[in-house]
């Protein structure tokens, strides 16, 4: 069993590299929005995205997906109807996103 220690670490790792293949600034974008709002919904995201990027729904989606799931920093908030998910960043991993975000 992984420390709590390791677990950051790991996950500074993949969300390190996952930055590194940002060409685009997108990813970084998504993130930064993450920390200043931090509730958000797919649409959300893609409205404030498109004002500086061209991106499409299922792009935002995917990329949440990826950052929810395989990373494992935001946190899933489902409504009753199942129609629209809720986005938060992880209050445990907020420092560590603001510093990787503002140094890679």
């Amino acid at each position: 069993m992984r420390s709590p220690h390791e677990i950051k670490a790991v996950i500074e790792g993949r969300l390190r590299m996952y930055l590194s293949r940002d060409h685009t600034g997108i990813r970084r974008a998504m993130l930064q929005l993450f920390l200043k709002i931090k509730s958000l919904t797919i649409a959300k995201i893609c409205e404030y995205l498109n004002r500086s990027f061209t991106i499409s729904y299922h792009s935002v989606a995917a990329m949440v997906g990826i950052i929810a799931s395989r990373i494992g920093i935001l946190h899933v908030i489902k409504n009753r109807e199942g129609t629209h998910s809720v986005y938060q960043l992880k209050e445990q991993y907020t420092d560590m996103v603001a510093k990787i975000v503002g140094t890679t």
